[in-house]
């Protein structure tokens, strides 16, 4: 590590990172309670929570790859082992492409049922959407994703015991 590699990402990304992090796990489980719900007109309000929220989410994740594109980060973590060190590098793409993409395809879902103002009628099922299947299938493959990033940290916390947690939190850079 050279003086100008700092060991912790910039404060603007962790606070993107742990904002998005609390936003995604908000509308994953805002999606999952959604889909029990019959489409009644009561289901606007929760409905129209997550739309906003995925909207956040596109927002804020452009922003942070603007902000990690121009700030400087750590050196790559070292797992000792050269493919689980291009696994991580993997992961942590496929998270930001798997979040952008779920807003996206859950704009593009929006769009197709004809929901451009609250309160307009609900259609009868939105898997009568294209869209609405990529949702759900982007929904499942970013559950993994966050599971095997989870694990990543665990493995990293407990078992190298290597405190990688501190570069993404806030502290001395």
């Amino acid at each position: 590590m050279t003086d100008s590699t700092p060991a912790r990402y910039h404060p603007l990304l962790v606070a993107f990172h742990w904002l998005i992090a609390l936003l995604v796990f908000a509308a994953l489980v805002a999606g999952f309670f959604l889909k029990g719900l019959p489409n009644e007109p009561a289901k606007w309000a929760p409905l129209g929570m997550h739309m906003r929220i995925g909207q956040i989410i596109l927002f804020l994740m452009i922003a942070r790859l603007i902000t990690r594109f121009v700030t400087k980060k750590p050196a790559p973590a070292d797992t000792g082992n050269p493919l689980l060190n291009r696994a991580a590098g993997l992961v942590h793409s496929l998270l930001y492409v798997a979040a952008i993409a779920m807003a996206i395809v859950g704009m593009g879902t929006a769009t197709q049922a004809g929901l451009r103002e609250p309160g307009a009628s609900l259609p009868e099922d939105f898997f009568a959407f294209p869209a609405r299947y990529g949702h759900g299938y982007l929904a499942i493959a970013l559950l993994v994703l966050i599971a095997v990033h989870v694990g990543a940290w665990a493995y990293h916390q407990f078992f190298k015991k290597d405190n990688l947690f501190a570069r993404m939190w806030f502290g001395k850079r």
